[in-house]
């Protein structure tokens, strides 16, 4: 009865587990019966083009607007009719809601949501350099080398989500403030993805930058989020400056070819908005940070004379005695930074490293704004150019404009441009000015050069302010067109470099894979790793084995072949099939073997048995390993032989199926019984579909003194019914020698192989062990 009951019990719980997802699917197809369809809204049908939609929205929207229409729920509609257009206006979001049937309202299947604001993506089932790539990953791939993302995996049936949902809302609040990219991705809709990703549990929170992936293991609480974000970015992104080392780092400028930024705080540690704005732009400005903890007034401020009651910063460019800018504020914003930073993004006089700083510093022109020239002095790198590069950037400062930018190139590492600016491609010419529009991003250029060349002397800075005045008056004097070639990339660090960065990257991220246990995220890599070590091993060995079994092969096969009447079988097999062994492994078939030689015999495969007598067995065995030889390469055959003085009886018993062959023998000789040789005889059995088939021994009168008066009958084997002897049994009897019974087995063994001889089927294999002759 207690059985019957907890039974009772089980079935209760589930008909009310079966009651509650029913009326969660319920819910669910309200809910989704009440969502917009925009074609019904706008009242077009799914084929309709975008020039109808737009004019029904139009004329829809003009009637509900709610300034026009005052009746009750015309907002309501207005906003219904303003979303449905905006959905099938955008083709992408109208393909989304034809296949899934979903509106921005729900996540869409196949799409994650990553970011807010104006940092938001969509990606499909791809995700970084993965395989399927589309658009929203490359854009987010881009971005991840601007900014670093946080990005927390979840679903909707994940408990323990929900108990670190008031932590992560908090630190996505303070991160994002600071231009941390904030993501999510529900594994519910985005499995492949978070496959992709390698998250394999909810939740999971995992941080990416510069396009790799790194996971968090610690406790979910706002410390620890922080300090995860900031030990994702690189390290020496902030340059610690003393007193000691203040005119070493600001007088780097013409090695790094960039502005120096230094902020001035009162904290030990380098603020994390302030590393986050140095990842920003790395590539354009040198970041340092200078506490004033350390002493009591910096010499650098005092020589600037800065009271830094405040966080200060500083930007540094050619001068390193006066900053180019300054910004001082308590509660410094990211945006007051940004917008700082990028009115300070170059030098006054860059020297041209890259394309990448060419397209920025000298953009091309575009309508509907001012022109922008690029004055451009080509030199050397030399000391002896020194003084005209000093007396280039002291006219620049002079006469700074905001259409003229000035750059400077060296001749030696930028020698494709060059060569397409200067006339001649002589390296010992004095520096040249061109004055240049660069006017698309094929690399077409308007240029005209500045006469004179430029030695910095008062002269050639007259004749090239007198040049930017016409300029000013008649851009048509830049008469001068060519394409230039790109750039090149003067900090592009070598191969090996980068190959040696690469693999510490992979090396640092395999050794914390392993610390935390990340095992099913390591499973392709060992999967790898071991597979290649088991075919190494594996190769070794067989290869071992091989050679031994080889050898000790050959000591037997020697043994054989002395034993042979004939020498040695493989001497005259002259089949062209290639042969695997240079023996022929033949087993005695007896009760022992009897099983997994014939009854348990593999499917296709097919053992070719000898009958033989303890009289006639060497000589057999050598006539039969010479005619069989040449079959030897066939993984299908097997080669035994029977001693029919033990097994007689097996013999007739299975040769009783063969009534129609053996009655032959039984007919001849007048009718008279007698008891038949089987000496020579090979049966072919095929123990998995139980038939057989037979070769029987025919004298060819080759050989002998009474046989060869044999009627010159045709050689081969006697089987499916062959002509009666023209010769006596008795004769045939006595001259008949042992060895040629086995002639042109090889001719039957290819119509075997062929399929042509005839099958006797057996309806059970009889038992070797229960009628094997004492004898």
């Amino acid at each position: 009865q207690g059985k019957v009951v907890n039974s009772s019990q089980w079935q209760f719980n589930e008909f009310f587990l079966f009651l509650v997802v029913c009326l969660l699917l319920l819910v669910r197809l309200v809910e989704t019966a009440n969502e917009v369809d925009p074609y019904n809204i706008l009242g077009v049908t799914k084929s309709a083009s975008q020039t109808e939609i737009k004019e029904v929205y139009k004329r829809l929207i003009r009637e509900w607007h709610p300034d026009k229409n005052k009746n009750e729920g015309a907002e309501d509609l207005f906003i219904k009719i303003t979303k449905s257009y905006e959905i099938l206006s955008n083709k992408e979001k109208r393909a989304n809601y034809d296949r899934y049937g979903q509106t921005d309202d729900t996540q869409p299947y196949g799409h994650g949501h990553y970011g807010h604001g104006h940092d938001q993506f969509y990606f499909d089932e791809s995700f970084f350099h993965f395989p399927f790539s589309n658009k929203g990953s490359q854009e987010l791939l881009t971005y991840s080398f601007k900014r670093p993302y946080l990005i927390k995996i979840t679903s909707d049936w994940c408990f323990s989500c929900i108990h670190i949902e008031p932590v992560w809302k908090e630190v996505v609040l303070e991160l994002e403030a600071l231009g941390v990219g904030i993501g999510v991705v529900d594994v519910g809709y985005e499995r492949r993805l978070a496959n992709h990703l390698g998250a394999h549990r909810t939740p999971s929170i995992l941080g990416v930058i510069n396009g790799k992936v790194t996971f968090f293991h610690y406790a979910v609480v706002k410390e620890h989020l922080r300090q995860f974000v900031e030990d994702l970015l690189p390290q020496r992104l902030v340059e610690k400056v003393t007193d000691r080392n203040d005119l070493q780092f600001l007088n780097s400028w013409h090695e790094q070819n960039k502005p120096h930024l230094l902020l001035f705080d009162q904290v030990p540690v380098v603020p994390l908005l302030y590393k986050l704005t140095a990842f920003a732009y790395k590539d354009y400005i040198q970041f340092g940070y200078m506490d004033q903890g350390l002493s009591d007034t910096p010499n650098l401020l005092k020589q600037i004379n800065i009271n830094t009651y405040a966080p200060t910063m500083l930007v540094f460019k050619e001068s390193i005695d006066r900053p180019a800018d300054i910004i001082q504020a308590k509660g410094m914003k990211k945006q007051v930074i940004d917008e700082f930073i990028l009115n300070n993004k170059f030098l006054l006089v860059h020297r041209l490293v890259n394309q990448k700083l060419f397209d920025e510093h000298c953009p091309v022109k575009q309508l509907h704004r001012r022109r922008t020239y690029c004055v451009l002095l080509i030199n050397g790198d030399e000391e002896s150019y020194t003084i005209g590069n000093q007396a280039f950037i002291s006219f620049a400062y002079t006469n700074t404009q905001e259409v003229v930018r000035f750059a400077y190139a060296y001749q030696r590492l930028q020698q494709p441009l060059c060569d397409t600016l200067l006339k001649t491609k002589d390296s010992t010419q004095p520096p040249q000015v061109f004055i240049l529009e660069h006017r698309n991003a094929a690399g077409r250029v308007l240029y005209k050069e500045v006469a004179g060349g430029w030695n910095g002397t008062d002269k050639n800075k007259q004749r090239l302010l007198d040049e930017l005045q016409r300029l000013q008056k008649d851009p048509s004097i830049l008469n001068q067109d060519t394409i230039l070639p790109e750039l090149n990339n003067e900090f592009a660090s070598m191969f090996l470099i980068r190959w040696i960065y690469t693999a510490y990257d992979y090396l640092t991220e395999i050794i914390d894979d392993i610390i935390h246990n990340n095992w099913r995220e390591m499973m392709p890599l060992l999967s790898l790793i071991f597979s290649a070590l088991f075919i190494l091993f594996g190769t070794v060995v067989v290869q071992a084995f091989s050679d031994s079994s080889e050898d000790g092969k050959s000591k037997p096969k020697a043994k054989d072949g002395a034993k042979a009447e004939n020498g040695s079988p493989g001497s005259s097999s002259t089949s062209s099939r290639p042969l695997k062994k240079n023996f022929v492994e033949v087993t005695e078939l007896t009760d022992i073997t009897y099983t997994s030689n014939l009854v348990k015999l593999r499917p296709g495969h097919m053992n070719v048995v000898l009958v033989l007598t303890d009289a006639s067995k060497n000589v057999l065995l050598s006539k039969f390993a010479k005619e069989v030889y040449s079959f030897t390469g066939s993984l299908t055959l097997h080669f035994s032989f029977l001693n029919v003085d033990k097994h007689s009886a097996w013999v007739e018993m299975l040769l009783e199926f063969a009534q129609d062959t053996m009655q032959i023998d039984t007919d001849e000789d007048d009718g008279a019984r007698h008891k038949i040789d089987y000496t020579g005889y090979i049966l072919a059995l095929n123990g998995h579909k139980k038939y057989l088939c037979l070769f029987r021994p025919v004298y060819t009168g080759e050989e002998g003194p009474g046989g060869a008066t044999g009627g010159g009958r045709r050689s081969g084997s006697r089987e499916d019914h062959p002509p009666r002897r023209s010769v006596p049994r008795s004769h045939s009897t006595a001259t008949l020698q042992i060895h040629h019974k086995l002639d042109h087995l090889g001719l039957w063994m290819e119509r075997l192989m062929e399929g042509t001889p005839h099958r006797y089927y057996i309806p059970a294999w009889p038992g070797l062990e229960k009628i094997t002759d004492p004898k």
